[in-house]
């Protein structure tokens, strides 16, 4: 048959940011070996947590924070046992249980104006292993036998955020000391990394410029000798067709305008092959006809039925030349 026992203890819980009574407090420290001021040593590891937790559920029953103990002392007695607060919720943080208070007014104020410091839970434990099991009350007091702080410290513990706590790689109730040296951790990498980066993975920013500018440079000089070099070719090869007559100046500017790219010089060049003669007398191509001309020669005429030109338009502009 578990034993009853009531302990006070000096609940490690600060008074909120508003000064209000605290929200979560401890009630039972974290063991696996819970030792008493005066001497008693109890038991309570993960899996007496886990038991202590499935009781308080099957219980549905919130649990009551008292005024030293009445609910054991005078509730027996018929006298009165107000409750202080209630505890609707058990939560394990590192090993230790804490609960959710829900203060009443009278409760939270005896908090605030220091009446009492301290919480004492009242729990069953198993005589033969001394293994804590349920927790059945708690007393507001002011004698703590188990070593946790004050319930109205100055300062209020809280917990922190799974994914705040998740990128410290900390648990969430870990303490304020151990939170600032995971942030200092990453701090001390993240300047080691900055002041020798992996030469792998990054560059100087003045050499990655200078490269930069570099490529931009060649890639814009390449560009120039190709335009130049088909500059160069298109001239040689609109020369070599007009002296040999297979087209005439008053086509120039049109086959220069198709040789604007490479593709177009390779066209032009096998049009010359297949192409007739059409001017045969190229010799001074300075010198105008003296008369118009009143007929089109083939390679005007497919050129006009190509563009969709009438022959005495071409006739006319050609005159004017």
């Amino acid at each position: 048959m578990p034993h009853r026992l009531a302990l006070n203890i000096d609940l490690s819980a600060a008074l909120a940011a508003d000064g209000s009574a605290p929200e979560w407090v401890e009630l039972i420290p974290a063991g696996p070996q819970v030792v008493g001021r005066d001497g008693r040593t109890w038991l309570f590891d993960a899996d007496d947590g886990a038991e202590v937790l499935d009781v308080f559920a099957q219980r549905g029953v919130d649990i009551a924070i008292d005024y030293n103990h009445a609910l054991e002392l005078k509730a027996p007695k018929g006298e009165e046992s107000p409750a202080a607060a209630w505890i609707p919720q058990l939560q394990l943080r590192g090993g230790a249980l804490y609960g959710r208070s829900e203060w009443t007014p009278r409760g939270g104020e005896a908090v605030v104006n220091r009446e009492y410091r301290y919480l004492s839970p009242v729990f069953d434990y198993d005589p033969s292993t001394r293994h804590i099991k349920r927790l059945v009350s708690v007393g507001l007091s002011n004698k703590p036998n188990l070593r946790l702080q004050a319930l109205n410290n100055e300062e209020n513990p809280v917990s922190l955020s799974a994914a705040l706590a998740a990128a410290l790689g900390v648990s969430a109730d870990a303490t304020d000391e151990t939170a600032i040296a995971a942030v200092n951790k990453l701090k001390t990498a993240k300047a080691a990394n900055n002041e020798q980066p992996s030469l792998e993975r990054f560059v100087p920013r003045a050499d990655y410029d200078a490269l930069q500018a570099r490529a931009t440079n060649a890639e814009q000089a390449l560009a120039d000798r190709a335009k130049a070099e088909l500059e160069s070719a298109v001239n040689a090869e609109i020369d070599a067709a007009l002296k040999a007559g297979k087209i005439t100046p008053a086509t120039e500017t049109y086959h220069r305008a198709s040789c604007a790219d490479q593709a177009g010089l390779e066209r032009f060049r096998e049009f010359v092959k297949a192409a007739a003669v059409v001017a045969p007398d190229q010799g001074d191509l300075s010198k105008k006809p003296t008369a118009p001309a009143t007929a089109l020669n083939a390679e005007e005429a497919a050129m006009c039925e190509r563009l969709g030109i009438e022959h005495a338009a071409f006739l006319a502009a050609k005159a004017d030349k």
